[in-house]
């Protein structure tokens, strides 16, 4: 059995935090052990997912990407605490920066994306902080201390070019005209709409397009495909999701 669904960027960003909740070892740390949700877009609906309740969604970002004729000044609110999990519970006084050093095998460090290489499983971290932001302070502790790294992002991020091969060249030390971020290659457990819906659902998923109008601006259609019991199920998973609204709201 078949069938084909879009979904917002926004109702992606949902689903792609559901999976992340459910996925296995970040349940298994979320019991045993701990869990650092960096600040991010989608990480903030993996925040909501995780504790069960909304959060001001546009006060756990850090980086972010607007259109050049917009002025952010004074739009966003006053950045939230880092959400560290131990054994499931809040843990005060810990940040993504201190927290890593406490991470332990089987131990899930949270952290999205801005490119992603699907079929290579890598995906690209921009850096425009000097000492190299989050990835910088993280990946080196979490390969070192055997822990597991996350990455939910959206099929939205998929590029054109080999991020390895585009990070070389951004490591050239060409002169820039405009400012230029780094890009970071990473390796994990990527959970895009793919694996959400999957270990969701049980369905097999395919990535059909991408793009719309009237909201559908970065959205990305899918084929679903198994049992008609799964099918079914995940489409009634997509009408719960369809109307999610936009992620910026407005909201000081």
């Amino acid at each position: 059995m078949q069938a084909s669904v879009v979904l917002t960027v926004a109702e992606s960003k949902r689903l792609i935090a559901q999976g992340v909740a459910a996925w296995p070892s970040v349940q298994r740390a979320l019991q045993e052990g701990l869990v650092i949700i960096a600040t991010g877009t989608t990480n903030a609906y993996v925040v909501e997912e995780i504790l069960g309740k909304s959060i001001n969604k546009a006060a756990y970002v850090t980086g972010r990407t607007i259109p050049a004729t917009v002025d952010a000044t004074g739009r966003f609110p006053k950045p939230m605490p880092d959400v560290i999990l131990q054994r499931g519970e809040v843990v005060e006084g810990l940040d993504r920066f201190t927290a890593v050093k406490q991470l332990q095998p089987g131990d899930v460090f949270i952290k999205g994306a801005n490119a992603l290489n699907y079929e290579r499983k890598i995906a690209g971290i921009a850096v425009g902080h000097p000492e190299g932001g989050t990835v910088g302070a993280a990946y080196g502790p979490l390969i070192a201390r055997r822990a597991t790294w996350v990455i939910p992002v959206g099929l939205e991020k998929l590029v054109a070019h080999d991020i390895t091969e585009v990070a070389r060249r951004l490591m050239a030390g060409e002169e820039t005209l405009t400012a230029v971020p780094t890009l970071f290659p990473v390796t994990g457990e990527i959970i895009t709409e793919i694996e959400a819906l999957q270990i969701l659902t049980g369905v097999e998923v395919y990535h059909l397009g991408s793009g719309g109008i009237l909201g559908a601006e970065g959205s990305v259609r899918l084929l679903l495909s198994g049992e008609r019991e799964n099918v079914e199920e995940a489409l009634r998973l997509v009408k719960d999701l369809q109307g999610e609204p936009p992620f910026w709201g407005g909201e000081t």
